[in-house]
């Protein structure tokens, strides 16, 4: 709780800084780090799949969550044990560069994200 409540001063601080400029800009922040849903042999948590990411500034279309929510049935869980991916987070990072820069798919998928020409924007992330 209190690591969530310094970003919220950060990007508050950040928003207040930039002044009219946050009407036209988008804060990303992203994390790939998980834990594990079963616990291991010593009753923790090991290392698991699981990504987030909070999107902020005037130019996101914001106001809702965008996720697909596998459950925590064992036949939802990844190899037995852990969360299922279910958004590629070149897919946000992409839609947010596609719509906010103008970066074409094939540059997103050649040089920023490289090999990524099978994972697709996600689109309607950020205001026209």
């Amino acid at each position: 709780a209190r690591a969530l409540a310094a970003l919220d001063a950060s990007v508050a601080a950040l928003k207040q800084a930039l002044g009219p400029a946050w009407s036209d800009t988008v804060v990303a922040i992203v994390t790939e780090f998980g834990r594990t849903v079963a616990p291991n042999g010593n009753g923790g948590a090991d290392h698991g799949t699981g990504a987030a990411a909070f999107l902020a500034g005037g130019a996101v279309a914001g106001g809702r969550v965008h996720a697909d929510w596998p459950g925590l049935a064992q036949r939802a869980l990844h190899e037995g044990r852990d969360l299922r991916p279910t958004t590629d987070l070149r897919a946000v990072l992409k839609g947010v560069l596609a719509a906010h820069w103008r970066l074409p798919n094939r540059i997103l998928a050649t040089s920023v994200f490289p090999d990524s020409g099978g994972v697709a924007a996600i689109e309607g992330l950020v205001r026209a």
